[in-house]
């Protein structure tokens, strides 16, 4: 959005300086890739919601306060809504992610924060990695990914306040019943707001309760899932590939395909004509 069609300074969702990529909203987040082409002063500004920003090329600079971030390529800073800063893209331009989170997402993290402080990862700490990955699913944007996309941003942020959330040192009741949940229904559209309910807790700590004692995130338990009954029905040579996707609770052929080879390391086609021989 060019700074002419911007009346205020407090940025709304989805509002930013730049030119927009590309964007997509799911279930309270609002994931965008934006790009400026050349260097320019931004003026000093605060947004709505909390977001992370990811520097994916370029040169950028951040003055929060009195506190200047210099960013390099792959550096990410958490924004706790409302911050004021002004920022500066250096001579050759820059190129963002920004995951934006809705207020339901740090209602109830108070609880755990004394504060929301901008928490810049400059060397490649866990929540880099985890927005690494997020990115890598925005620019997919398939339909089916909702869930891997939510469980990856409650763990960043879960992440980003990781020495305020309290751990917890055994795996809760709870827990098994969200694992039960999932083995039940995985060929629904699960989102991570339904699994917290089932839960009882917050989506964040439930994300990272799973991870910690699972060592993985959740949508990745209910691709495995879906892959494994989808290798089940290609067994049978009547049924098409796209009833097999379908059944086992994939939202298209693409993002069927796409998780299959992930996981397996060959296509569903493949994978039907290696059993039958």
């Amino acid at each position: 959005m060019s700074a002419a069609a911007i009346i205020d300074t407090h940025l709304q969702a989805g509002q930013f300086y730049g030119d927009v990529a590309q964007r997509q909203r799911r279930q309270g987040l609002v994931l965008t890739t934006l790009n400026h082409q050349a260097a320019r002063k931004i003026p000093a500004h605060s947004h709505a919601l909390a977001f992370f920003c990811l520097l994916l090329d370029g040169d950028y600079r951040e003055q929060c306060s009195r506190r200047i971030i210099e960013y390099q390529p792959f550096t990410l800073v958490f924004h706790p809504p409302g911050l004021h800063h002004r920022d500066e893209i250096g001579p050759r331009g820059g190129r963002f992610f920004s995951v934006e989170a809705e207020h339901c997402w740090l209602e109830t993290l108070h609880d755990y924060s004394r504060a929301l402080d901008p928490t810049p990862d400059v060397h490649g700490g866990e929540v880099l990695w985890l927005a690494m990955r997020l990115y890598q699913e925005h620019l997919l944007a398939d339909a089916g990914s909702s869930l891997t996309i939510e469980s990856l941003a409650a763990e960043m942020l879960a992440a980003a306040l990781r020495a305020r959330v309290p751990e917890e040192k055994h795996a809760p009741a709870w827990l098994g019943r969200v694992v039960d949940y999932i083995h039940a229904e995985f060929d629904r559209k699960l989102t991570l707001d339904m699994l917290s309910q089932e839960a009882g807790v917050h989506p964040v700590h439930l994300s990272r309760v799973y991870r910690k004692f699972y060592r993985e995130p959740l949508g990745e338990r209910v691709h495995r899932l879906r892959v494994l009954a989808a290798c089940r029905q290609l067994r049978d040579p009547e049924a098409s590939l796209a009833e097999v996707g379908t059944a086992a609770g994939f939202a298209d052929q693409s993002h069927f395909t796409r998780v299959f080879k992930a996981i397996t390391g060959t296509t569903p086609g493949a994978f039907r004509a290696a059993i039958r021989a």
